[in-house]
């Protein structure tokens, strides 16, 4: 007698639900994207060490104007090099030692040509001066753009969000993820009566007398592109300090007393991500929620806050479970990208999981430490529902490619599942950390994550990376009962997927671990008396 059970599985259910959704188009490239993508000479054979960003920002024409005061250090002797700035933007001059360099331009791309080849291991500094009415998003952040804007006041609010779209959209600079600058200051001018706020620390405001104030700040981190920030508002400051932490809080002037209420919720937060991850990884240049008119980002210590000053996703729950609607989603969903996307970066935005995949984990991660495991399991098995199981995670490799949406919540549920493989919780939170400490202010990639992880756990998780990572499908455990013995394989894109997994026989765990050929398993009982615990494993099983 052959007998197939049917365990109930939660069907994948797309809609929008991130932090930001980048356009797929996975197999369709032009030489647009492989000039943004691809790591040619022209961007190998130097390193970008500080840009001086000075900006000047017109909100009623919609306009900017400014030069990028860009040191690099020649790698390799070179005589051509490439920057990038958005074609719709106008290149006025870009200068090297008081003389203007001759230059082409092919779509976003900026070849600059010298007089003679540059040597070797030498640093230089070139002023790229630039001007224009950079894209305005239609629906930032999940299209890339600036926001010009009014408050209920009818003040200019202006932000800009280029995450993934890339920063050249409004600077020139080296926009691929595999290059940040060491340091940074950002010297932001407009109207008299506005404050901007960009990340790290504010150094000083100066009276130009054309009827601009200059806001300036330094970042002393590593700061990836897209998360160098201008913010343009009439703003409060709202200070505070947790641990060895400044806290910062810049918000319109009428939502003051709401802000102090929700931003309570930064310390238990912090003191959460601080246990599980390490300490906040740029507490040089502080740490900062700033309001903006569109619904979050992670600015790197300039956190992109938009949500409302309630709980939820704009008051909703995500997961359909409750959970969500404990805690204030853009505060806790950004803040730890803080950890992973801006400390810890990919070096290819194809591998965009690696923001995105831990930060979603990061919020059941949160609702652990404040409401337990419980909780926390029942919140991702509840984030399922958003996932689409259509196309990989990881996008194509040099054509600036980012994957799927699902680098989200399957990544998120993924990083669950080997969380149960593991079956050990003080090594899975030590792990975690250790991941988090060994990669601070670091640029890897795929790869690196999972020698890191398999040389850790001294555990097979390759093929359990790869099968999430780069298939669609998920890993299907078949079982079937003959003869009264019950036999397991798994059915994936992997040949040499083993993932282990527990069942419960009469209330006891049995590990079991099944591979991709027909195993009896290690038990006498008929299906009907067996268990899994699907809320643990993100698999399907037939």
């Amino acid at each position: 007698m052959k007998k197939i059970i049917y365990f109930f599985i939660l069907l994948g259910i797309t809609f929008a639900g991130h932090s930001q959704l980048l356009s797929h188009k996975q197999g369709k490239y032009t030489k647009a994207d492989s000039l943004r993508g691809s790591l040619r000479h022209e961007r190998t054979n130097f390193d970008v060490l500080k840009y001086d960003l000075h900006v000047k920002v017109n909100p009623d024409e919609q306009f900017i104007s400014g030069v990028n005061k860009i040191t690099l250090k020649v790698l390799q002797p070179a005589q051509r090099l490439q920057l990038d700035l958005f074609e719709n933007m106008k290149v006025d001059s870009i200068v090297f030692k008081k003389k203007p360099l001759k230059y082409t331009r092919e779509f976003n791309a900026v070849f600059i040509d010298f007089p003679f080849p540059l040597n070797g291991n030498k640093n230089i500094n070139i002023d790229f001066y630039y001007s224009g009415n950079p894209i305005v998003a239609k629906n930032a952040p999940w299209d890339g753009g600036f926001i010009f804007s009014k408050d209920k006041n009818g003040k200019p609010w202006v932000s800009v969000a280029v995450q993934g779209t890339g920063a050249s959209l409004w600077y020139p600079n080296k926009d691929h993820l595999s290059d940040e600058p060491e340091e940074a200051e950002i010297h932001v001018a407009v109207p008299n009566g506005l404050m901007n706020v960009s990340n790290g620390r504010f150094t000083g405001k100066k009276e130009l007398n054309n009827g601009y104030t200059q806001w300036s700040w330094k970042v002393e981190n590593p700061i990836n592109n897209y998360n160098i920030i201008l913010n343009i508002g009439d703003y409060v400051h709202i200070h505070d300090t947790h641990k060895d932490l400044d806290l910062d809080y810049y918000v319109l002037s009428y939502n003051e007393e709401k802000a102090r209420k929700q931003f309570e919720e930064v310390k238990p937060m912090m003191d959460c991500f601080y246990e599980k991850f390490g300490a906040y990884p740029f507490v040089e240049d502080s740490y900062k929620l700033v309001e903006t008119p569109y619904l979050g980002m992670e600015h790197q210590s300039a956190v992109a806050y938009g949500n409302g000053f309630e709980n939820g996703y704009l008051g909703r729950d995500l997961s359909g479970t409750g959970v969500g609607l404990k805690w204030d989603f853009i505060t806790i969903h950004e803040t730890a990208h803080e950890w992973f996307g801006n400390s810890i970066t990919a070096a290819d935005i194809a591998d965009m999981w690696i923001h995105e995949s831990f930060t979603s984990y990061a919020e059941s991660v949160y609702v652990e430490c404040r409401w337990g495991k419980e909780d926390a399991l029942t919140y991702l098995f509840g984030l399922r529902r958003s996932i689409g199981n259509q196309s990989p995670i990881i996008g194509d490799y040099g054509v600036n490619s980012e994957g799927s949406g699902d680098m989200y919540y399957k990544g998120a549920n993924m990083l669950n599942t080997i969380r149960s493989v593991i079956n050990d919780d003080k090594k899975w939170w030590a792990l975690l950390k250790d991941f988090s400490l060994t990669y601070k202010h670091q640029i890897i990639d795929t790869p690196t994550v999972i020698k890191f992880f398999e040389q850790r756990t001294k555990a097979h998780l390759s093929p359990i990376f790869d099968q999430y990572l780069k298939y669609a499908r998920l890993p299907e455990l078949q079982l079937k009962e003959e003869n009264n013995k019950v036999y397991a394989r798994w059915k994936t894109d992997m040949d040499n997927f083993d993932m282990p997994l527990r069942f419960t026989v009469d209330g006891k765990e049995i590990l079991v671990k099944p591979t991709t050929e027909w195993k009896k398993m290690p038990f006498k009982k008929s299906l009907e008396d067996t268990k899994i615990n699907l809320r643990e494993y993100y698999i399907t099983v037939n």
